[in-house]
């Protein structure tokens, strides 16, 4: 498993009874937590006292229950820095396990020794986005919903890469990368997110059970002819690291290289343990 360990103003300081007590910055949060099946004693005291509870409703959805929680406040990752909110359905606009993710593809620009163009799809708030750019790399981001892309910019200037070269683009991520066929277009490395399950701006639906194998197969004609990494994130547990290693390792053996896909999680402090929160699957060059 790789394990998102860097942080420093970010834990997960317990978990039971499917929910999750983390420490975003000075404030306490609890959320659900499919993963969390385990029902352990709570002893930590921040789980009677969190700034902000989102509470799921048996029928499906949810809502916070905020206890001197602020509009907005900022984390911060190395020398990237995040506007995080509490918004619809339990999220913050920040997912602090593909940290491990962001350490991994950095270097790799970093070391690349020449100009690198990332695609970035369903690149939400820009997390993937920012490090990309911050490592040295030119990089497209693409999402469907106007506010993310918004708030990914907001998080870039808060990060100090106002002028990086960054494009952004809000846009349906199957169809863009059809269009880039269409024109020519080509990346060094390509970084896909996609949720398990999610409409476009037309409201086109995806189901990533359906749609993943397809758009990594389209994703390899915008390749480059020496590409440096692909990344594929899944948070669909029923899509297994082995999984992504197929896909990949199939639709990318033109190319010399090596796939390895395993779980991410995050430490979870009380307990030394490991929280599962979805897998990752890695193809690198091997020039």
């Amino acid at each position: 498993m790789w394990i998102a360990d860097g942080w420093k103003e970010y834990e997960v300081i317990d978990t039971s009874k499917g929910e999750k007590l983390e420490r975003w910055g000075d404030y306490l949060l609890v959320r659900p937590d499919p993963q969390v099946i385990w029902d352990t004693p709570r002893k930590n005291r921040g789980w009677k006292h969190m700034n902000g509870h989102y509470h799921r409703s048996s029928r499906g959805g949810g809502e916070w229950e905020f206890f001197d929680l602020p509009h907005q406040w900022e984390l911060h990752y190395k020398d990237l820095t995040f506007n995080l909110k509490p918004f619809s359905f339990k999220h913050t606009g920040l997912f602090p396990e593909q940290a491990v993710n962001w350490d991994w593809f950095g270097e790799k620009i970093r070391n690349a020794g020449r100009p690198i163009r990332v695609l970035n799809l369903f690149a939400y708030t820009g997390g993937a986005t920012l490090a990309a750019a911050a490592a040295g790399a030119s990089v497209t981001h693409v999402d469907a919903s106007k506010g993310m892309v918004n708030w990914a910019k907001e998080n870039a200037a808060a990060s100090g890469l106002s002028g990086a070269p960054i494009r952004w683009l809000v846009d349906d991520c199957v169809k863009f990368v059809e269009r880039e066929i269409r024109r020519g277009n080509h990346y060094d490395a390509i970084i896909m997110d996609p949720p398990s399950y999610g409409r476009g701006p037309k409201g086109e639906i995806w189901k990533i059970e359906d749609a993943i194998h397809p758009l990594i197969k389209l994703c390899t004609k915008i390749l480059s002819d020496d590409p440096l990494f692909f990344l594929v994130n899944s948070y669909t547990t029923g899509l297994a690291p082995a999984v992504l290693t197929y896909m990949l390792a199939t639709e990318l053996k033109p190319w010399k290289g090596s796939v390895e896909s395993q779980e991410i999680g995050l430490p979870v402090t009380e307990s030394g343990l490991v929280l599962p929160c979805g897998a990752s699957g890695r193809w690198s060059s091997s020039r």
